[in-house]
């Protein structure tokens, strides 16, 4: 069987965020079907406010490259986007807007792996709002990102201890975007 390596990541730093949370759950529930499944945290990769008089002086900040290499060495991506303001975070807009200014040589950060999105609010539409956004902005970038979604309202009685999702419902949803998140991106493999 080949290897597949998927990346989770979260919009959020925040302490005890609930989409770093979401993110740590797909790695794990990734890891327990045999996938490579890699879990970071964008406070590990500071940028600067996206600028591009910044940019044209100073060049692109070594993190942004970082990312961009390490989205491209992977097959899927997850992404779990918190809702600010019925959109996505600040922070992980300017890491995507500073990702999609690295040249690639090689791999393409946002046509390489497949995307899949997901949310975790405390209200009830479980940031799906944010969603719409994240996904309209992965496409426009050029990336693959597959229908299946996951949306978690009510967020601070979602997890256990253990960091698993207490609703069978929820978790129900996690497996599907988790399993279609492998299967097209083996099948995207295939055919490269």
């Amino acid at each position: 069987m080949q290897t597949f390596r998927l990346l989770c990541l979260a919009g959020s730093t925040r302490t005890d965020s609930y989409n770093y949370a979401l993110a740590g759950t797909m790695a794990k529930q990734l890891s327990l079907t045999g996938i490579n499944a890699t879990l970071i945290s964008l406070e590990d990769y500071p940028l600067p406010l996206f600028n591009a008089d910044d940019e044209t002086e100073k060049g692109l900040p070594d993190n942004a490259v970082r990312l961009s290499k390490l989205l491209a060495q992977h097959d899927g991506v997850f992404i779990a986007s918190p809702e600010y303001n019925a959109s996505l975070t600040p922070l992980l807009k300017n890491t995507l807007d500073w990702i999609s200014r690295v040249p690639s040589d090689g791999r393409d950060p946002f046509n390489t792996p497949v995307f899949a999105i997901g949310s975790a609010s405390p209200g009830k539409l479980g940031g799906m709002r944010s969603l719409a956004h994240l996904r309209q902005i992965l496409v426009a970038l050029g990336a693959i990102v597959i229908p299946e979604q996951i949306s978690i309202g009510s967020a601070g009685n979602a997890f256990d201890d253990k960091g698993d999702l207490t609703g069978d419902r929820e978790a129900a949803f996690l497996n599907n975007c988790a399993s279609k998140l492998v299967q097209t991106a083996q099948r995207l493999k295939s055919l490269a």
